[in-house]
């Protein structure tokens, strides 16, 4: 079975008529920048003519009112996320939700201090874990556990008396690697640790099952596989155990005051329960448009379909490349999502840039990594197997023959 008879046997190939494809592009950059849903013009123009039309008046008049805007993708999001929808909320940006919450979740002691995290973090992981130890008071070199991802939990089995939070990523942005996120939360919580995960490269990836796992908080940005557009609004879950625990310390703003009295603009604030409780400032609510328009085609497609194509669209492509370069991201499916991520020795960026001068988008991380992603939405087997075509020929790396799935 050849490309074209597999893209043909899709049963999700029709989710790509949903997005602006670039013209005379194989697009294979989802999990830096995922391509825009043709339904985020009429969202967002809809709320330009009610905010043209009806100007503040559209907080509580508007075909979908903004004060409550955030409510209408917190049941979708949740079903991305494996949530309950009172443990989501869509709000701020990925770092600024971080920041947030270690407010609340890393709360040290002179014995119980440190914080894990991925060795090869993506770095603003690194410098908001690095400015709350120095925000503490602590020396960054001792209290911060830097630990490869198979390491993770061994390293909590032997320093977790020591450790405040674990807060690795869901899927390592470089490697594309899956953690076993219910394994680690279970060990860390077993040692006393608290728990939190950045879910950037995982939201709308890989599956998750935050509420079941049950880590204390995570958090994930919505402009890579959720499709979102550039700089838009991030998620956050809280799990539901902490959802009234109001003696948290916690950065308070108005948004995420008690909705019954808030516009009493009392000097007091009182929290709303779940993750709402967390919210800062009045969303974008043309962020928030783009958010829904992306969230109706993960409803319709479901996680499970979602996740069942990526499997083969990645598998297809590592028979593809195998024997011809070294793949980094780890050969067993369910430890990888919608990436992987080929090792070119003594390579360099120009590499990247002589693929894009022939149509093909991916990306580049230092110092020798070249990062391809294949997104089941709108990506199908015929520009994996282009793309695999398009590389050889670059680095002149043998003949390409096609390679069937089982």
């Amino acid at each position: 079975m050849n490309a074209e008879e597999m893209d043909a046997r899709d049963d999700l190939r029709g989710f790509r008529d949903r997005f602006h494809v670039p013209a005379d592009v194989i697009y294979l950059c989802g999990h830096s920048l995922g391509l825009q849903p043709k339904g985020v013009r009429g969202y967002v123009e809809q709320e330009l003519e009610d905010w043209e039309k009806l100007g503040v008046d559209g907080h509580f008049h508007a075909r979908n009112p903004w004060m409550p805007y955030h409510r209408l993708l917190s049941a979708k999001m949740a079903r991305v996320v494996g949530a309950m929808p009172d443990e989501v909320v869509v709000m701020n940006s990925l770092t600024v939700n971080l920041h947030l919450m270690m407010v609340s979740f890393y709360r040290p002691t002179a014995k119980r201090a440190k914080i894990l995290i991925e060795k090869g973090a993506f770095p603003s992981d690194q410098y908001a874990v690095k400015s709350q130890l120095r925000y503490h008071g602590f020396d960054v070199r001792p209290s911060l556990l830097e630990v490869a991802g198979g390491d993770i939990v061994d390293a909590i089995e032997q320093e977790g008396e020591t450790i405040a939070l674990v807060l690795p990523s869901g899927v390592n942005y470089s490697s594309g690697e899956y953690y076993d996120l219910e394994c680690i939360t279970r060990a860390a919580h077993g040692k006393g640790c608290l728990v939190g995960f950045d879910l950037a490269h995982a939201a709308g990836n890989v599956p998750l099952k935050l509420h079941e796992w049950g880590p204390d908080f995570a958090v994930w940005c919505t402009y890579k596989y959720l499709n979102s557009g550039p700089g838009s609004a991030g998620g956050c879950f809280v799990h539901e155990r902490h959802a009234r625990e109001w003696q948290l310390p916690r950065f308070a703003g108005w948004w995420g005051h008690d909705e019954e009295s808030r516009f009493r603009m009392g000097p007091e604030f009182r929290p709303m329960a779940g993750a709402e409780g967390w919210q800062l400032s009045n969303p974008s609510i043309l962020s928030l448009a783009a958010v829904r328009a992306s969230l109706d085609s993960f409803d319709d497609a479901g996680m499970e379909r979602l996740r069942a194509k990526s499997e083969e669209l990645t598998g297809y492509l590592e028979r593809l490349l195998n024997g011809r370069f070294e793949i980094i991201t780890p050969a067993n499916p369910a430890r990888r999502g919608a990436q992987l991520s080929i090792r070119i020795p003594g390579g360099d960026r120009s590499i990247c840039n002589r693929l894009a001068a022939d149509g093909v988008i991916c990306d580049w991380r230092e110092p020798d990594v070249l990062r391809v992603a294949p997104v089941p939405l709108y990506n199908s087997f015929h520009d994996v197997f282009q793309f695999v075509q398009r590389f050889c020929a670059m680095l002149e790396v043998g003949s390409l023959r096609s390679v069937s799935l089982p």
